[in-house]
């Protein structure tokens, strides 16, 4: 099998995917990258054997021998990029979030199905093993028909990830219950079957914008932004980033279209690291403990009773043999990626879903801006829906 030779705009702190994807002799190869630090330049150029490194994306999106194209830049530049590298025919691999609002999201779909070119969203969480695994048990009818989803995500890295760099204004990100709360809204989606159709949210900046540490306009990020072990307690931060306009606490409400109720909480100062996720339905419950190696998921739908820890069933969360991010699961989007560019068909991500998280993150941050107004999120629109859900082929489903 030929290498497919790979394309890769941007190598900040998705860069590693550049790195899962480079396969030199067993599928595909990284052969170019363009990114305008030029110590990430040299950084690639020292971590990808054989790569050529530019600072114009446009040397990657209009060279001939690339066959397909990874967007990794920041959230803002995803539509634009995207858009440009389909109109140039290019298979497109973007990273998550599809965008920070609905109506670029919904220009880059619509581009994807007037220039027929493929375009796949890189949700990786739903190729990680404790997703796939509660997929699977809600699918075998383990706690009857969902009815509600429930989850809560402890960012334990809040302060070092999220408020030092880009990720700390709004008009880079709209906020981080779009930009780290699409995760996780498309993992509800899946679990629930549905997308959500109306949604209420609260949030507030609480803990980082009290923080006086900042670093002054145009001063570059501190080599030791982020330790695996260090800043903490929150308070101990410093040199965040100038501009800090996005919330640190959001609760969300929302009404899926298939009538399930759901809620979402994302905290970024709390001493853990992990995801928690509930759904319970008219037969039972079901929830992780723990999302990485060693974790479990419990199902408790045998009898009533009052609290008890041993469930009805316990499943472990399958081991993936390959550390490589994310519990494995970037290798397997890698994989899935690259399937589609060369076979098309349906995947298990989709950019329709990723459309939907984006329209309900953005439309719960407008909510919670606004003092916990209820908003509806529009679907998207038919036309594209039924593009995607026949994998991307013209004609009728």
């Amino acid at each position: 099998m030929t290498d497919l030779r790979l394309g890769v705009l941007g190598f900040g702190l998705r860069g590693p995917l550049a790195l899962t994807a480079h396969r030199p002799g067993r599928g595909s190869r990284v052969t170019v990258l363009a990114e305008h630090d030029p110590l990430l330049r040299e950084a690639a150029a020292a971590r990808i054997p054989g790569v050529r490194t530019v600072d114009d994306h446009r040397e990657v999106v209009h060279d001939p021998d690339v066959d397909a194209v990874l967007v990794l830049t920041p959230d803002h530049t995803h539509a634009d990029l995207a858009c440009e590298a389909l109109r140039a025919g290019k298979p497109v691999f973007v990273e998550k979030p599809l965008d920070i609002t609905i109506e670029r999201c919904d220009a880059v779909l619509r581009t994807a199905f007037e220039t027929g070119t493929r375009l796949y969203v890189g949700h990786n969480m739903r190729h990680m093993p404790v997703i796939r695994l509660m997929r699977d048990l809600v699918r075998g009818g383990a706690v009857g028909t969902v009815k509600t989803v429930w989850v809560r995500h402890f960012v334990g890295f809040g302060g070092d990830w999220y408020f030092k760099d880009w990720h700390a204004e709004r008009r880079f990100t709209t906020g981080l219950l779009l930009q780290k709360g699409a995760h996780d809204i498309d993992v509800l989606h899946w679990l629930a079957g549905g997308c959500t159709r109306q949604v209420q949210a609260l949030g507030d900046l609480m803990v980082y914008g009290d923080n006086p540490h900042r670093r002054a306009p145009g001063e570059p990020r501190t080599d030791d932004w982020y330790t695996e072990n260090g800043h903490w307690p929150p308070h101990t931060q410093r040199a965040l980033n100038p501009v800090i306009d996005v919330e640190d606490v959001s609760l969300v409400n929302l009404r899926l279209d298939n009538g399930v109720l759901a809620a979402y909480q994302q905290c970024h100062f709390t001493p853990d690291y992990w995801r928690n996720y509930t759904a319970i339905g008219d037969a039972g419950r079901l929830e992780n403990f723990g999302d990485g190696p060693g974790a479990v998921v419990k199902v408790w739908n045998g009898h009533r009773s009052g609290y008890r820890a041993r469930p009805d069933a316990e499943y472990p969360v399958p081991e993936t043999g390959e550390d490589a991010g994310h519990g494995g699961a970037d290798p397997l989007l890698i994989d899935e990626f690259l399937r589609f560019v060369r076979e098309g068909g349906r995947t298990d991500t989709s950019p329709v879903a990723a459309r939907m998280a984006v329209a309900a993150g953005f439309r719960a941050t407008e909510s919670l801006r606004d003092g916990g107004t209820a908003r509806e999120v529009p679907a998207a629109d038919p036309e594209l829906l039924a593009y995607f859900e026949r994998g991307q082929t013209p004609g009728k489903a």
